[in-house]
């Protein structure tokens, strides 16, 4: 199956700590299935580009879905590719999920391997991109990012998919608000959209079609530019997704 246009969910949540297994894969996950279409064994690829293709997190992710008729694989680039068609591989998938770390790092790798024409042209095909943190940064213009140490700062060399800036963990780190409100009001980065831990942005094409999230209360926000040196914050309608 493939989603019935162009689809990215850029979030702040997805897998969630796991009872019995390190993680599981909470409502915000549920959702970018049914955004592919609800196949009956559903082909997920996890992306740990930015963790360094950290094989733990690769394990977790695997372990997540046990007992589930997922099919899940993932791509790495660290030592080299482990696919040998990357492309085949990717356009194969419904829902292609990428982890958080280093955007930065995520998007110099992804261009070293050419993997910035492949993933839109996956986008175009209907597979579902999503990802979390610097999973969800990367898909817009850019955001506000750790990926050089602890004070943030701008990235604006996002892969622009959508034409907008992207915050996340807008409730839970304190630098995070301020900073992309900031770089908003100073034209550094254009309007854009920002995430609550536990919240997720619905894209259709290049259009917001929702704010979800698999917590109360996480919201996500608008962030436009007012005036020469202002910005205006407004909370957006959350749809709370069965758990």
């Amino acid at each position: 199956m493939a989603a019935a246009a162009p689809t990215i969910l850029a979030t702040s949540g997805g897998f969630n700590p796991g009872r019995r297994r390190p993680i599981e894969p909470g409502p915000l996950i549920d959702f970018a299935f049914e955004l592919a279409g609800r196949s009956e064994r559903p082909r997920f690829c996890y992306l740990g580009t930015a963790s360094g293709d950290n094989p733990v997190q690769q394990a977790w992710v695997y372990g997540a879905f046990v007992g589930s008729e997922v099919q899940v694989s993932h791509l790495a680039l660290f030592t080299m590719p482990n696919v040998v068609d990357i492309r085949a591989h990717l356009l194969a998938q419904d829902v292609i999920w990428v982890g958080g770390g280093s955007v930065a790092g995520l998007l110099a790798m992804w261009r070293l391997h050419g993997l910035e024409p492949i993933l839109r042209e996956c986008w175009e095909a209907g597979v579902v991109l999503g990802g979390v943190s610097a999973g969800s940064i990367c898909w817009h213009v850019g955001g506000t990012t750790d990926s050089f140490g602890p004070d943030l700062c701008p990235i604006d060399n996002g892969l622009a998919f959508l034409p907008f800036a992207n915050g996340v963990h807008h409730d839970a780190e304190p630098q995070r608000r301020p900073l992309f409100q900031r770089l908003i009001a100073e034209g550094q980065l254009p309007a854009g959209y920002a995430t609550d831990d536990g919240a997720g942005l619905h894209y259709s094409g290049q259009e917001l079609v929702e704010a979800v999230s698999d917590r109360p209360p996480a919201f996500a926000y608008s962030v436009e530019r007012t005036g020469s040196t202002g910005a205006e914050e407004r909370q957006l309608k959350t749809r709370l997704l069965a758990g």
